[in-house]
């Protein structure tokens, strides 16, 4: 049981390092210093509007598939962490962190809020729940599949940071 409390602190800590990072990437795309907010605000209502981009006459996907991506651990985390709420509870959570992150984005004039990336993000963490169903069916228990999501997160996290800490020392 003691094992299965240190697995479960990991987790946890895990998580909070990927919310963290989520919001600074998204609300902050990546920035420190605060003299640099206010430069643009605006509001997409229309879902896809605006959101795919023609370059060198081929659609570009790549902000859809980076808001897919950026949301699929929430959703891997959801199903370890949150493995009593309901399908439909933990799709409400993807949906909400996003509409908080697009709000903030909105609130600072930090960037473009878009109901598509609040789609895309929702999408991704729904992808990543399907991932952890997976995994866990996989592996055989939630136990095992708890350890290996852990290890996966943890070398995600220090590649992650060390990216992260590349740019703010570039940037700066």
């Amino acid at each position: 049981m003691k094992d299965n409390s240190k697995i479960n602190k990991l987790t946890k800590v895990l998580f909070v390092i990927y919310l963290i990072a989520v919001f600074w990437i998204i609300v902050f795309k990546f920035n420190l210093p605060f003299s640099e907010l206010g430069y643009m605000r605006s509001i997409n209502l229309i879902p896809f509007n605006g959101s795919l981009t023609i370059v060198n006459s081929r659609i570009d996907f790549r902000e859809i598939i980076m808001n897919v991506a950026i949301f699929m651990p929430l959703g891997i985390y959801s199903g370890v962490l949150f493995k009593k709420w309901t399908i439909g509870k933990k799709i409400f959570l993807f949906f909400l962190i996003s509409l908080i992150c697009e709000i903030f984005q909105f609130a600072l004039g930090v960037g473009a809020s878009d109901i598509t990336d609040v789609i895309n993000n929702t999408i991704g963490g729904i992808i990543g729940l399907v991932i952890y169903i997976g995994i866990e069916k996989i592996s055989g228990n939630s136990i095992k599949a708890q350890k290996f999501i852990n290890i996966i997160a943890t070398i995600g996290t220090i590649l992650m940071i060390s990216l992260l800490s590349v740019l703010v020392v570039y940037n700066l």
